[in-house]
């Protein structure tokens, strides 16, 4: 399986046309905001990933670090 974070970004767009459309009546709303939460946890969840992975690579790539000891949590 392949995503993207543009994936993410077109889920959460379709998402959000869901819950605009004037026509859904009361039920389907309910489901909706259920499903738009739902969905706001794990984009977070996936946001908050990346935000990890992108530290984790400036650190690898900080010259900086004039030992170049990793912490072994971010070992391979």
């Amino acid at each position: 399986m392949k995503n993207t974070l543009g994936d993410l970004n077109n889920h959460l767009f379709m998402q959000l046309e869901r819950l605009n459309d004037e026509e859904i009546t009361v039920e389907v709303l309910q489901q909706e905001l259920k499903r738009s939460k739902a969905i706001a946890d794990v984009a977070g969840k996936i946001i908050d990933n990346g935000k990890l992975v992108l530290e984790a690579q400036r650190f690898m790539d900080d010259k900086n670090d004039l030992n170049g000891e990793v912490p072994k949590m971010l070992e391979g």
